[in-house]
């Protein structure tokens, strides 16, 4: 019998599973490792912190899923691997052998990494990955500006550090929030038409914009670039998501950034019995098609990713900004698009 390994929750791992409760794969085991049991959706992280959404309802619950589809699960983390020996070894030191491995873990920050670039960050900072993590602390915030109005800075100028940042603005109206996009502007990677309605979202939440990097965290302050000192009482560090540490090393062609390299079929350029996503949008659901024809031992079809993608960026208030190619719209009708299209994804990936 054939073992499949998954490592992680991320989306195309939720849909594997949604996917496997339909279809049953015989003949094969499946073991899932992920730390935890309801993972939180990443489309609902704005809402959750303007308190438009609960908790319950940003999170997909794992046990139906694994029920359904014939899943062991354990609740532990991965922290090492060989590609050699097709070996995965587990925080808690015990090793899994595998036949075909998925990997699409949920978006993680190297807090080690993180704490060269910005020392004193794994102290006194509060990092939005993982977003579990995150969602148990952020209450905690909500009781700290009950007692005085707090200085807020968010570190990152991509869409994460900026739909926190309209959030933070809309749930704590007396709190100044600060945007420290480092060496580049605000969603610098948006077409012009995005950037523009950026740059109104932020001006209307009255949020502050400072076009550098942070390069120290402290009680009570950030250390800028320019040696500047930023008076902060609540630092978030919403930078880019990074590949988890436990890939160096494992033997996997990796690219660039850390991520495992790919073909069109999204399996690993140098280990072909591994496939590995980073980024759902891109493949959707042939991923779930190919894995299966990896398991199957018949030739997988090339994922064919959009040439264009919708985008949508939270900007508070329930309003959001639309853009697909250099086209962008903005207002409270799209604000209604992007809620409708969480929740689906939540429940559609709940029911088991």
């Amino acid at each position: 019998m054939k073992h499949l390994i998954m490592i992680g929750a991320g989306h195309t791992h939720l849909h594997l599973l949604a996917s496997l409760s339909a279809q049953r794969l015989a003949g094969v085991q499946i073991t899932l490792i992920a730390a935890h049991p309801y993972p939180f959706y990443s489309g609902m992280l704005p809402g959750f912190v303007t308190g438009q959404h609960p908790l319950l309802d940003c999170v997909i619950p794992l046990a139906p899923l694994l029920k359904n589809a014939a899943v062991s699960w354990l609740q532990r983390s991965a922290s090492r691997l060989n590609a050699a020996t097709r070996t995965v070894t587990l925080d808690d030191g015990s090793t899994l052998h595998y036949d075909v491995l998925s990997i699409n873990t949920s978006a993680v920050l190297d807090r080690p990494k993180i704490e060269t670039i910005m020392p004193g960050a794994r102290e006194h900072a509060l990092f939005v990955l993982p977003l579990e993590v995150f969602a148990a602390l952020w209450p905690k915030v909500g009781d700290l500006a009950l007692q005085k109005p707090l200085r807020v800075a968010l570190v990152g100028g991509g869409a994460t550090g900026f739909e926190l940042a309209c959030a933070v603005a809309q749930r704590l109206p007396d709190a100044s929030v600060t945007l420290l996009s480092g060496d580049a502007p605000v969603a610098a990677n948006y077409p012009s038409a995005v950037q523009a309605m950026v740059r109104q979202a932020l001006k209307a939440g009255r949020i502050t914009v400072i076009q550098e990097r942070c390069v120290g965290v402290a009680a009570g302050e950030l250390t800028l670039a320019s040696g500047a000192r930023l008076a902060c009482d609540v630092p978030i560090i919403a930078i880019g998501a990074q590949a988890p540490g436990w890939l160096q090393g494992c033997g996997l062609a990796l690219n660039d950034q850390g991520f495992v390299t790919v073909d069109a079929f999204q399996r690993s350029t140098s280990h072909p019995e591994v496939l590995a996503v980073d980024d759902p949008a891109r493949v959707g659901p042939p991923f779930t098609k190919n894995l299966r024809a990896v398991l199957a031992g018949v030739a997988p079809k090339a994922a064919k990713p959009q040439q264009e993608a919708l985008h949508l960026l939270s900007c508070g208030n329930q309003r959001a900004i639309a853009s697909w190619g250099s086209w962008a719209v903005q207002g409270q009708w799209v604000g209604w698009i992007k809620d409708w299209i969480d929740r689906r994804f939540v429940k559609q990936h709940s029911q088991g």
